[in-house]
């Protein structure tokens, strides 16, 4: 045993004691269950009075930081953002969404009151210029000041938007990481699901259930994350309620031909160590064996070439797409065929971010697992 502390070790109790003398915490922490922030947009848009369908999207949209490499992919050393650059990438954003307009919007990493993006309301910024007239919000990190990298406030999170009200609203947290010091934990991501109903004209509420798992953590929490989520659509299932559930679940479908040492992978150390889905190849087969993908799980695993379901890359503008984390699930009905993962706002010198939109047409009526 090693007879030294680390350092860590000795301050992370000191400084979230300081933190809690102070005016008030640094970090907001969470209950298990809260009620979720909602949003309206400023002008409402007139949402169809009788629909049979919903074209329902999901993107991680990277706090609007388009093409931009921030030091945590390491391929730069960037942080903060101008408001000019996030305004730039947010109309960049809104032209995608109202160019495929959705019904139903999961969004992951927006931030609404962050240093780093200019201190700018994405939340309500997107409500304001698309046709989406409802949100809800649910923070996954709000710090008055992370002391590290000069990042400073921060506070990101989860949204659903819809063109219908949103109701009943919740936030659910996630485990926390058990691979880390105190001091790491103490100001690091609190994961969540944000979980809302839509009240559509005419029809029962469509429950509707957006996810972001842990990313690289070296312990079993992402796959905490994802048994979690399968709960919440087990108890939506055994209620009788139909939903429409996604995100980024940073994790790999099963079949998958590459599960390591992808083209892009640069962080070889530190918390971003990873890339490395050998032991995930089995952590999706829940969700699939039980509901049904908006990509059907076949055209997946039998594609010669899986990059078209491709739904990120850590550097996409340059090095192309290199995984699909990305997903829609129903205990519906999809339209056949009507899934699209959305490759097309990827480029030589320009992306909208590090993952690209799912969008497919969920059938409203009828419910039930596979």
């Amino acid at each position: 045993m090693n007879s030294i502390t680390p350092l860590k070790q000795i301050m992370a109790p000191l400084l979230i004691g300081l933190a809690s003398l102070a005016c008030g915490p640094w970090v907001t922490t969470f209950e298990e269950l809260e009620e979720a922030e909602y949003y309206q947009a400023a002008t409402l848009t007139a949402a169809p009075a009788a629909v049979d369908t919903l074209l329902v999207m999901t993107w991680n949209i990277k706090y609007a930081g388009g093409k931009i490499d921030f030091w945590w992919a390491c391929f730069d050393d960037r942080v903060l953002m101008t408001e000019e650059e996030t305004l730039g990438n947010l109309e960049r954003l809104v032209e995608k969404i109202n160019a495929a307009q959705p019904d139903i919007l999961l969004l992951q990493e927006v931030d609404v009151d962050s240093k780093r993006s200019a201190y700018i309301n994405q939340m309500q910024y997107l409500l304001d210029h698309t046709d989406m007239n409802y949100g809800v919000y649910a923070s996954m990190w709000r710090v008055q000041f992370v002391p590290s990298d000069g990042l400073g406030r921060a506070d990101l999170g989860l949204a659903i938007l819809s063109r219908w009200p949103l109701e009943d609203a919740q936030r659910i947290s996630l485990a926390l990481r058990t691979d880390q010091d105190p001091l790491t934990t103490y100001f690091y991501l609190r994961r969540c699901i944000v979980r809302a109903g839509v009240a559509i004209p005419g029809r029962d509420p469509l429950q509707v259930v957006n996810v972001h798992t842990a990313a690289f953590p070296q312990d079993d929490t992402k796959l905490r994350h994802i048994d979690r989520f399968k709960e919440e659509l087990d108890a939506i299932q055994a209620s009788g309620d139909l939903f429409v559930a996604g995100g980024d679940l940073n994790s790999l479908p099963p079949g998958s031909h590459r599960l390591k040492d992808f083209p892009d992978e640069k962080c070889l150390t530190g918390d971003f160590e990873g890339g490395d889905y050998t032991r995930e190849a089995a952590w999706l087969d829940n969700l699939y064996a039980t509901y049904r993908p908006a990509v059907p799980l076949g055209d997946f695993q039998n594609a010669t070439d899986q990059s078209p379901f491709f739904s990120f890359g850590a550097k996409p503008d340059s090095l192309g797409l290199s995984r699909k984390l990305d997903y829609l699930f129903t205990n519906g009905t999809w339209v056949s065929g009507s899934a699209v993962t959305h490759q097309d706002i990827i480029g030589p010198g320009f992306a909208l971010s590090d993952h690209v939109p799912l969008t497919a047409r969920l059938v409203l009526g009828g419910s039930g697992g596979n």
